[in-house]
């Protein structure tokens, strides 16, 4: 599918809006400071494709007045050393990219099927990591639109500034912005209440916090430049209604009636977790690590408000050797996520801030991906590839119904880019079912893939 650019343009806040430099968290520095990308698909109605720039020129206007509350989005990071990164709030704006396509949007094919994934490679920004850190917008947009007139919306934002919950605040927002409806939500924007720019306040605590620097490596391996290398293949799995129910019984067979079940996430990140130790073929006594992106908004006290705009998702590890996930039930993998969620109390959730202020270089702690990524140094930076992999859930998140006037999103997923990894799993409610059946996005070696399919499915009885 060809497609073409037709023009770039800066949209910068409407108002003046504040200057100065905002100090970062410590969530803000680690995990995945490049970019991630969204893909909505439309198809508007006539009146809102025609005269042609009538889209391209309602998104910039609005976009620009969605920027003045949300205006750390328009800024630009820079570096201080040791990895350590800070927001200067310099209302330099984002990037808006206009493109077209000769192709119909029907032509794309069942948009919900692993073909969109190549499709999208087109669809959504890309971000030039080869640039100073201060020349990259925080957010890209593309708009393409299709011979038929339906269109696309690209949406890659810098995962350094916002987690999901956040980026999907600032997305709805404009959204309302744009359909003439005034502010729902205004962002909090005070990052001090997780203590950012604030020195240590002292020694980290007896808490362990020690696999946040190191992951397992392969036996035999003493580092992952060879694992880098290798070509990862996405796909898309749906797990049905009854899939799940199976898998949900199967999770806490033995287990005493007075004692919680396992969650939707756990018992599906155990599965997930075993079937790909299957597939990667590892010995018995291979260490890996499944790495649960935990959500602190209502686990920290006090409670961060709901608007707080920011990163406020850290990842929290559970361990195991191959050998016990895939000879005991699943119900053992699904007890060591739970083991690592459960310990994310207040109490280690300010330690492990404490822990990540007293260290003197915090690149170690970041996820770059991306080759050339905003912050490389000497140091490897966290892989969680073979014999690892780290699995969210988006199954929470309002991600569907995005409508900027002209309707809600015939279809929206994941976009395709290229710092994806192998090992990257990410949990979605099914769009456009009703019928209970999810969504599991992934992302693993060419070689392991089909086995993993095999097992997943295979293992659901």
């Amino acid at each position: 599918m060809a497609v073409r650019m037709k023009g770039c343009y800066t949209v910068k806040p409407s108002e003046p809006t504040w200057k100065g430099c905002l100090s970062l968290s410590e969530w803000d520095q680690t995990g995945i400071i490049t970019h991630v990308p969204t893909i909505y698909f439309y198809r508007p109605p006539e009146k809102w494709t025609k005269p042609a720039d009538k889209i391209t020129s309602t998104l910039k206007e609005s976009l620009g007045r969605a920027l003045v509350p949300f205006y750390p989005l328009a800024g630009r990071l820079r570096r201080l050393g040791g990895g350590c990164l800070e927001l200067n709030c310099n209302a330099e704006g984002v990037q808006f990219v206009e493109a077209e396509s000769d192709s119909k949007l029907d032509e794309l094919g069942d948009l919900s099927s692993l073909s969109k994934y190549y499709y999208n490679l087109h669809l959504t920004p890309p971000v030039d990591y080869k640039l100073p850190i201060h020349e990259l917008p925080l957010l890209i947009v593309q708009l393409t639109t299709f011979a038929c007139g339906g269109i696309s919306l690209g949406l890659t934002i810098s995962h350094a500034v916002v987690d999901g919950p956040s980026a999907l605040h600032f997305f709805f927002e404009w959204a309302g912005l744009t359909r003439g409806d005034p502010l729902n939500v205004v962002p909090f924007l005070d990052r001090k209440v997780l203590r950012a720019g604030e020195p240590p306040a002292g020694p980290p605590t007896l808490l362990d916090h020690s696999n946040l620097d190191s992951l397992p490596l392969l036996l035999g391996e003493s580092d992952t430049r060879e694992e880098r290398k290798k070509e990862i293949t996405p796909a898309l799995l749906t797990v049905t209604k009854e899939q799940l129910q199976k898998l949900k019984k199967i999770a806490n067979a033995g287990r005493d009636s007075e004692t919680r079940p396992y969650s939707r996430y756990e018992m599906l990140a155990g599965h997930v977790w075993r079937c790909t130790c299957k597939a990667r073929k590892h010995k018995a006594e291979q260490p890996t690590a499944l790495a649960v992106c935990v959500d602190a908004r209502s686990r920290i006290e006090p409670p961060l408000p709901s608007a707080y705009f920011g990163n406020a998702s850290f990842d929290v590890i559970a361990t195991s050797s191959s050998g016990e996930l895939v000879s005991k039930p699943l119900g053992y993998a699904s007890s060591r996520i739970r083991e690592a969620i459960e310990k994310v109390t207040n109490e280690y959730i300010w330690s492990s801030i404490e822990f990540l202020k007293n260290q003197r270089d915090l690149t170690m702690f970041q996820d770059l991906q991306a080759p050339g990524g905003p912050t490389s140094t000497d140091h490897e930076e966290l892989f969680y590839g073979n014999p690892n992999l780290g699995v969210v859930s988006w199954l929470r998140l309002p991600l569907y119904g995005l409508d900027f006037g002209w309707g809600k999103e015939v279809y929206m997923s994941l976009g395709a880019h290229d710092t994806d990894f192998d090992g990257d799993f990410v949990f979605l409610q099914n769009p456009g079912s009703d019928d209970g059946s999810l969504i599991v996005s992934l992302r693993l070696q060419v070689p392991h893939m089909d086995s993993f399919k095999k097992h997943f499915y295979a293992d659901i009885i």
